[in-house]
């Protein structure tokens, strides 16, 4: 068995635990057989990416959390250290600081919004919040077809439940924090 299937193994073996699904009751909500989700959390098993997305479909929980090594109790996110994924001509930069972690429901990102960038993100599975906290510059939110501008030193919450948009209408780089909550 490899180290990767060891990870998969003790994030699954957790995450059910957490729930305190048995393990019909995760076979359930997964449509993957109990018989190969005990082959899974025992390690005995190397499940296929299809499988793996079944279970975090059916668990609610992205795939990472499923594949990626839990961090320790401190941690230490530089800018310099992280490489953002970028979109619209590299306009709306994401930087991924705190991973989806499935006891505490939320994952956090550093975004940066260059001038002139509008950028629209599609509604979110479940009940999921975005928390927004401006750090520099401006920027509008349009959500349910209401506009909010936000600020430096604002925040803003919503439930994340249709496509919302992010835009920066003036001459300097906005940038903020994400928070998302899966309740």
């Amino acid at each position: 068995m490899n180290n990767i299937h060891e990870q998969i193994a003790e994030n699954l073996k957790n995450i059910r635990k957490i729930r305190g699904y048995s393990y019909d009751q995760l076979a359930n909500v997964t449509g993957v057989s109990k018989g190969m989700l005990s082959q899974i959390e025992k390690g005995e098993s190397s499940p296929s990416v299809n499988t793996l997305w079944k279970i975090a479909n059916g668990l609610q929980v992205s795939f990472s959390s499923l594949v990626e090594k839990t961090e320790p109790n401190v941690s230490v996110v530089r800018l310099k250290d992280k490489t953002a994924v970028t979109e619209n001509n590299e306009l709306f930069q994401v930087y991924p600081y705190f991973p989806f972690d499935t006891s505490k429901k939320f994952e956090i990102y550093y975004i940066e919004i260059l001038p002139g960038c509008v950028h629209t993100s599609d509604r979110h599975h479940g009940s999921v919040e975005e928390y927004v906290l401006v750090c520099d510059g401006e920027f509008t939110i349009s959500l349910h077809g209401e506009e909010y501008l936000l600020e430096k030193g604002e925040s803003m919450r919503f439930q994340a439940d249709g496509s919302h948009t992010y835009a920066n209408h003036t001459e300097i780089t906005t940038r903020f924090y994400l928070l998302i909550y899966y309740s």
